[in-house]
């Protein structure tokens, strides 16, 4: 990223992906399945991350891919997840120059 300003496009990613990042219960989830050092997360072991219900965890899960910070894959019954890296970088980068 340059170290002038940013544009218009690049404000509204970052703004997207930080919004996503703004609430508490996504940061535990999204926390939860990065740590957990393996390709991807099932939501069902999700469930006792957080003290909501699946339908709710699946809402925020989908904040989550909705802004690129992870990829859904379905298996089976289950949704798997996995953090897209690459995007954290970009944040990263980002935050940087502030």
């Amino acid at each position: 990223m340059s170290t002038g300003p940013v544009d218009v496009a690049t404000a509204e990613r970052m703004a997207v992906r930080l919004k996503a990042l703004a609430d508490p219960t996504r940061l535990r989830l999204l926390s939860h399945i990065a740590a957990q050092g393996c390709d991807s997360v099932c939501a069902c072991d999700l469930l006792e991350v957080v003290d909501i219900s699946q339908p709710t965890i699946s809402h925020h899960l989908k904040k989550l891919v909705d802004a690129g910070l992870l990829v859904r894959e379905q298996r089976g019954k289950w949704a798997h997840y996995t953090v897209v890296r690459e995007m954290f970088d970009e944040l990263r980068g980002f935050l940087d120059l502030a």
